[in-house]
């Protein structure tokens, strides 16, 4: 259970630190997400409870993985790179 923890807070690490390019925001977004299913998965377990929480769960992160993917794909056919910096979030 340390290590999922760990996982978890390394993610989130990455996520407030690393802010330059967006495409790895997204992948420490889903290593968050990883490692949250980790956590869930092994409490469900644990405690002889059913995983169809966990399948729901997983359903949900698939969606935001391919709404982040599709920002940014979005974001580079606008703008040409992923970087934050080179664009303002005011040109709508």
């Amino acid at each position: 259970m340390i290590y999922m923890m760990l996982l978890f807070i390394c993610g989130v690490w990455v996520f407030s630190f690393n802010q330059n390019h967006l495409l790895i925001t997204l992948l420490s977004l889903e290593f968050i997400v990883l490692s949250l299913y980790m956590i869930i998965f092994y409490f469900l377990n644990l405690c002889n409870f059913e995983v169809y929480f966990g399948l729901i769960f997983l359903t949900f992160s698939v969606c935001e993985g391919a709404l982040g993917l599709s920002i940014l794909v979005s974001m580079i056919r606008s703008y040409g790179n992923d970087y934050f910096q080179s664009y303002t979030m005011l040109q709508c």
